[in-house]
C-alpha cells in the first residue's frame, strides 16, 4: 500500500470512531460529564490501533465535544440541547411558503428530493473538482490565503465574455463582475436599482426565492402570467402601465419552474416595452449550460443597455463552489463594485480558480455533453412514470431539469406534499411559485432528483388517498 492510500484509510479510520462517540452522544448514550470508554477498551472494540482512538479522542476535544481530565481520560462536555424537529423527523407544519421546499430539501438525512433545484451530487464531476482543487493548492500565488480583486480573476472574466459572445452578448471583461452565487447577483443589483415600496415585476409562476429576496429588500412585488413563449406581453404592459415597475426579473433560456423557452417575438416586445417604461430588466440564466439547442436571450438583443445578465455555476458545477457573474452596462460597475465591497469585500479567490480551470482544461465541456445525455433520458423516464399517475406536464421542455405537472382534477399539490414528507419525500408545490396563488394543482419536478421508484409509490399513496 502506498502513502497516500495508508494515509486515507488511517483517515477514514479515525472518522469513525469519531462518528461512534458522536452517535452515542446524541442518542444519549452518552451524557454530559459521562466518561468515555478507555482508548484501549475502544480500540479493541472498534478493531483499530489505540493511536487511532488517541487521535479521534483529541480532535473531538478540539471540537470542544469531550475533554481530557490528565491521569483520569476523557469526558462529555457538551451540554446537550433538546431535539428539534429536524431530528424528530420532517416538518409537517410548516406553511408551505417560498422557503418551504428549500428548507425541507437542504436537510440533512434519508431524504428522497424531487422538488429540489439542482442535481443530485452523484451526477457533478467531481474527480474534476478534486483534480482543479490539487491543481489550485499547488499553485505558488495566493489564491489559498488572500481576497480576490473587487472586479475577480480577469482570465475569469476574459473566459465568462467569451462564453455570453457565444449566445450573442457583447460583454467586455470589465462589465463582468464576479460574486458568489446568482442571489448574490440579484441581491447586489436590487440593492443598487431599486428602493422600499418600488414595483419589480415577477413571472407567475417563478422562482420562489425571488418574492422571497424581493420581500427581504421591501419591493411591490407584481406578478404577471407566464406562457409557453414567456411572459404574457398584454398583461405585462398593463401591468408596467399600472404599477410602474422599476425592475422585472426572469429567466429567458430555461425557465425556472415551467422548463418554457422565450421566443424571439415575445422578447422584442418585452424590450420594446420596457424601453418606453424605462424598465430595467435582470436576466437569469443560471440553466444556461443545460441548453441542447441555444434560446433567445434579452440581453444579446439589447445590448446590456437596459438588460443585466446574470448566471453562475451553482446548478452545473457545485452547489459548494460558490461562484456567480454579473454583466452589466460599464456605467454602472463602479456602484456595484462599492456595493459588494460593503457587504461582501472582495470575490471568492478560490472558488474562481476552480472555475477557471474546470473550463479551461476541458473536464467542464465533457461533463456537460454527458450531463444533456441523462437529463434527456430522466426527462423521458419521469415524464412517463409521472403520466401513469394522471400528472401531465404543463409543456414538454427542450432541456433542463424541471417538469412543471399538473395534478389529476380536484387534488391540490399540498396535501400531495404533505403526505409524500411523511414518506421523507420532498416534493414542490406550485403555490410556492406562484405570487396569485394560481397554481395549487401543480408541482414541480426534477428529473435528475426523480430516479427512485419510491417516488411514484409514494405518489400513488397520496393520490389514492385523496381521492377517497
Amino acid at each position: 500500500m502506498d502513502a497516500r492510500a495508508d494515509q486515507k484509510g488511517g483517515g477514514q479510520r479515525i472518522g469513525a470512531v469519531m462518528a461512534e462517540i458522536r452517535s452515542r452522544i446524541s442518542g444519549r448514550g452518552l451524557v454530559p460529564g459521562a466518561r468515555l470508554p478507555s482508548v484501549r477498551a475502544f480500540a479493541k472494540a472498534m478493531h483499530v490501533s489505540a493511536s487511532t482512538v488517541v487521535e479521534a479522542y483529541e480532535r473531538l476535544a478540539a471540537e470542544g465535544l469531550i475533554r481530557s481530565r490528565p491521569g483520569s481520560g476523557f469526558y462529555v462536555s457538551t451540554p446537550l440541547a433538546p431535539l428539534s424537529l429536524s431530528e424528530i423527523g420532517p416538518k409537517l407544519d410548516r406553511a408551505i411558503d417560498p422557503f418551504w421546499v428549500s428548507r425541507q430539501a437542504l436537510e440533512e438525512g434519508d431524504l428522497l428530493k424531487p422538488g429540489c433545484g439542482w442535481l443530485p451530487s452523484s451526477w457533478m464531476p467531481e474527480a474534476a473538482i478534486r483534480r482543479a482543487l490539487r491543481n489550485v493548492s499547488r499553485s505558488e500565488d495566493r489564491t489559498l490565503s488572500d481576497y480576490g480583486t473587487p472586479l475577480g480573476s480577469l482570465q475569469l472574466r476574459q473566459v465568462l465574455s467569451r462564453r455570453m459572445g457565444e449566445h450573442g452578448i457583447a460583454a467586455a471583461p470589465d462589465q463582468i463582475i464576479l460574486t458568489e452565487s446568482g442571489t448574490q447577483a440579484i441581491d447586489l443589483l436590487c440593492r443598487f436599482l431599486i428602493e422600499p415600496g418600488d414595483a419589480v415585476l415577477v413571472d407567475d409562476p417563478c422562482y420562489f426565492n425571488f418574492h422571497a429576496l424581493l420581500r427581504a429588500h421591501r419591493a411591490k412585488v407584481v406578478g404577471v402570467p407566464m406562457t409557453p413563449a414567456g411572459p404574457d406581453i398584454e398583461a405585462f404592459g398593463k401591468a408596467i402601465e399600472e404599477h410602474k415597475p422599476r425592475l422585472y426579473i426572469t429567466n429567458s433560456a430555461i425557465h425556472n419552474p415551467t422548463g418554457a423557452t422565450l421566443s424571439p417575438v415575445v422578447a422584442h416586445r418585452l424590450l420594446k416595452l420596457a424601453d418606453l417604461a424605462g424598465l430595467t430588466v435582470i436576466e437569469d440564466d443560471i440553466f444556461a449550460d443545460l441548453e441542447q439547442e441555444p434560446a433567445p436571450r434579452l440581453a444579446a438583443f439589447d445590448g446590456l443597455d437596459r438588460v443585466v445578465h446574470i448566471g453562475s455555476f451553482s446548478k452545473t458545477l457545485s452547489a459548494s463552489v460558490r461562484c456567480g457573474f454579473i454583466a452589466a452596462r460599464l456605467e454602472w460597475v463602479e456602484g456595484l463594485l462599492d456595493l459588494k465591497i460593503a457587504t461582501s469585500f472582495a470575490a471568492g479567490r478560490l472558488s474562481s480558480e476552480l472555475v477557471l480551470l474546470l473550463l479551461t482544461d476541458g473536464s467542464y465541456r465533457k461533463h456537460l455533453a454527458e450531463l444533456h445525455v441523462r437529463l434527456s433520458r430522466a426527462m423521458d423516464a419521469t415524464t412517463g412514470r409521472l403520466a401513469a399517475l394522471g400528472i401531465t406536464p404543463w409543456l414538454q421542455p427542450r432541456a433542463g431539469l424541471f417538469l412543471w405537472c399538473r395534478l389529476p382534477n380536484g387534488i391540490e399539490a399540498t396535501d400531495v406534499a404533505r403526505a409524500c414528507l411523511a414518506d421523507n419525500i420532498v416534493l414542490a408545490p406550485g403555490n410556492a411559485f406562484s405570487l396569485s396563488q394560481n397554481a395549487g394543482s401543480f408541482l414541480r419536478f426534477n428529473v435528475a432528483q426523480s430516479e427512485d421508484a419510491r417516488i411514484f409509490r409514494s405518489l400513488e399513496r397520496a393520490l389514492d388517498a385523496l381521492r377517497q
